[in-house]
């Protein structure tokens, strides 16, 4: 099922989102309705945050990028209770982001190209390691979302200020795009 995505100004974007175990309800079909509206918004990567849960569940498809990052064909992974233990600041890139939660808005954050990162499988198997490049930089946009966090948050004051107007009409439910949204009810 194709649920709709929050939108800037929800609150549920605003909390740290709660670890899961094996016996939350329903998770199988919770996963499989977050590809489905990754898929149908175009997206890389989908956090539950995004979909009204504040859980710790992320889903991430990088093959649809694989055409041009063929190191990326066929990764399609769940990122269940994830964190970042680490960030190795000796060496950032600034790169355009964007975010499904913020339609048309797209601007330049500066990351670290290395993380250590913790998270468990769908079967609950504990994964620890260190991550580099592209896949770094998604899964820290997307983890951000399970601490409250957006990639707005990340940009300097003064691009903050210039983007204002726009961040504004979000909430007010004055956007377009081509995918179920949630926006914030006044």
């Amino acid at each position: 099922m194709i649920l709709p995505i929050y939108i800037y100004g929800q609150p549920v974007l605003r909390k740290v989102a709660e670890d899961i175990t094996p016996d939350y309800p329903e998770l199988q079909p919770l996963i499989s309705d977050m590809w489905e509206t990754l898929a149908e918004s175009e997206g890389i990567g989908l956090a539950a945050p995004q979909i009204g849960r504040a859980i710790r569940l992320v889903v991430i498809d990088l093959d649809v990028l694989s055409d041009d990052m063929p190191e990326y064909k066929g990764f399609r992974q769940v990122f269940i209770n994830p964190h970042i233990i680490e960030k190795d600041d000796r060496k950032t890139d600034s790169s355009e982001e964007g975010c499904l939660s913020l339609p048309a808005i797209h601007e330049k954050v500066e990351r670290p190209t290395r993380i250590h990162v913790q998270w468990q499988d769908e079967q609950f198997q504990q994964h620890d390691e260190w991550v580099e490049g592209y896949l770094a930089r998604v899964m820290q946009h997307e983890f951000d979302h399970l601490d409250g966090h957006m990639f707005i948050d990340r940009i300097s004051p003064l691009r903050r200020q210039l983007i204002k107007s726009k961040l504004k009409a979000l909430t007010l439910g004055r956007y377009r795009c081509g995918y179920k949204t949630k926006p914030v009810r006044r």
